[in-house]
């Protein structure tokens, strides 16, 4: 699964929101032994804290999100 952008992020509800905290992976890992790996890594982390944050606003996990999104990407 590929990292949104901070704009795409703004603008996803609360449901993508969860599939992408549950199955994006962390942040740098598509990047291992590339030049740009740091700078990949900074960057989707920032992306990886915006999705955390914009979720925990729309009230984060409960029983009925957790089952819709599942566990297998």
């Amino acid at each position: 699964m590929k990292y949104p952008t901070k704009k795409q992020v703004e603008d996803a509800g609360k449901v993508q929101l969860a599939k992408w905290y549950r199955f994006l992976p962390s942040p740098g890992m598509n990047y291992i032994n590339e030049d740009n790996f740091h700078d990949k890594l900074i960057e989707e982390k920032q992306v990886l804290d915006y999705i955390i944050e914009r979720f925990g606003d729309l009230g984060g996990w409960d029983p009925v999100l957790s089952k819709l999104v599942g566990w297998d990407s």
